[in-house]
Formats: C-alpha cells, structure tokens, sequence
C-alpha cells in the first residue's frame, strides 16, 4: 500500500514538471526522461509516454511530430489549458510545502 501511495505521488510531481518545462519549451521523450533522471527519478518510457499521451488527450499538452537527422520524433508543448493548471498546481503545491515545513 505504501509503495502505491508514492507511486501516485511521484507521478503527479512528474506531470506537474512536464507541464513545468512544456512551458518553457517543446520537450520530446527522451530528453525529458534525462531530465528526470537528474533528478533522481527512474520511471520506464512505458510509464512516461503514457503520461504525455494522457496530458495530450486532457488538452493540457499538445504534439507535433518533426523529423530529427531522418528519425521522426515528437514533440510536446503547453496549451492555454495546460498553463491554467500548471499556475494552479504551482500556488497549491507552494501552499502544502510551506505548510509542510513549517516547524
């Protein structure tokens, strides 16, 4: 049970950081798995395109496909929908931090 509780919090954190730097620029599978990795995750690419593809159908994200030294890869960015959420879950996340720090 506990293991599926911090599974279930990772992953959000991990779609609130694909928003975070879908915000800032195009981001593709790879790179972002590298990404987090740095950060100490290790989630499997069947877990993480999963999560891009979900974003995508919510309208959060959304996908173009470009064709990198002839290999098609694609990439993902913030919709309106997905910069309206990320602000919410960045002042709700902020909140529970402090609130969780403060002693």
């Amino acid at each position: 049970m506990e293991d599926k509780l911090l599974k279930d919090l990772f992953l959000g954190f991990i779609k609130v950081h694909i928003l975070h730097h879908a915000n800032k620029e195009k981001i593709f599978g790879q790179e972002f798995n590298d990404e987090l990795q740095r950060h100490g995750y290790q989630i499997s690419y069947g877990t993480l395109y999963p999560l891009f593809h979900k974003l995508e159908e919510q309208g959060y994200l959304k996908s173009e496909t470009e064709n990198v030294s002839g290999k098609l890869r694609r990439y993902y960015s913030i919709t309106k929908s997905g910069k309206k959420i990320l602000e919410k879950a960045k002042l709700q996340a902020k909140e529970l931090v402090e609130e969780l720090y403060e002693d």
